[in-house]
């Protein structure tokens, strides 16, 4: 296995838009992987691709520091070219299996799932691992639809390879999630948009642990 489940137990995912005046998005990611988060996904629709590339050859230096799985979004190439851990596309995105023939067998490749059949679907494309949602709707994308814990539980019993969660995951709905058999949960506003980014990614791994 590429990725072993505890290390998509707290599962970054990177979103500018909440970084307040001041702060860069590296410092900020270094601040939450100092406290315990586990991986790490540069995701950014809007960033042309140099800046993209830059960005994403900090935050490989930095989870390499910490030791964290550093996960492109979607963007293959510079997945490729930084040396990546690896790559998530999403169902919009390009293919799991054009992925790997980019990539090789070495790259970890994450997949997109809203009920069992896409689950299976990316698990016999080839992923190595499952984001499902969105589990309580979404602050970063619009119409999307809500993935109850009943298909969630689901999608955890029908496939072989670690699910995580998605979906506007905050410390005050995490627990809603305990028994639905998820490797981890990836989280965006709940850690981005913290006042005290330690102090919240402590909170939520503690939390993510026990359910």
């Amino acid at each position: 296995m590429k990725i072993l489940p505890e290390q998509l137990l707290l599962y970054a995912v990177t979103d500018k838009s909440w970084l307040r005046p001041g702060e860069r998005l590296a410092e900020v990611t270094e601040e939450l992987l100092q406290a315990g988060v586990t991986c790490v996904q540069l995701r950014d629709k809007q960033a042309e691709d140099a800046l993209f590339l830059e960005e994403a050859k900090e935050l490989k230096a930095l989870c390499d520091r910490y030791r964290v799985p550093f996960i492109v979004n979607d963007r293959v190439e510079i997945a490729k070219a930084v040396g990546a851990s690896g790559v998530h596309v999403g169902l919009s995105d390009m293919g799991i299996k054009k992925a790997r023939e980019i990539l090789g067998d070495s790259f970890v490749i994450g997949g997109s799932a809203h009920n069992v059949q896409e689950a299976l679907a990316a698990q016999e494309a080839g992923a190595d691992y499952i984001g499902c949602g969105a589990v309580f709707g979404s602050s970063t994308k619009k119409d999307v639809t809500l993935l109850s814990a009943e298909e969630l539980r689901a999608i955890c019993g029908a496939v072989r390879i670690p699910a995580v969660a998605i979906g506007g995951i905050t410390r005050e709905n995490v627990r809603r999630l305990s028994g639905t058999g998820i490797a981890g949960t990836a989280v965006v506003s709940a850690l981005f948009a913290a006042g005290d980014k330690r102090a919240a990614a402590r909170e939520m791994l503690a939390l993510v642990k026990e359910l």
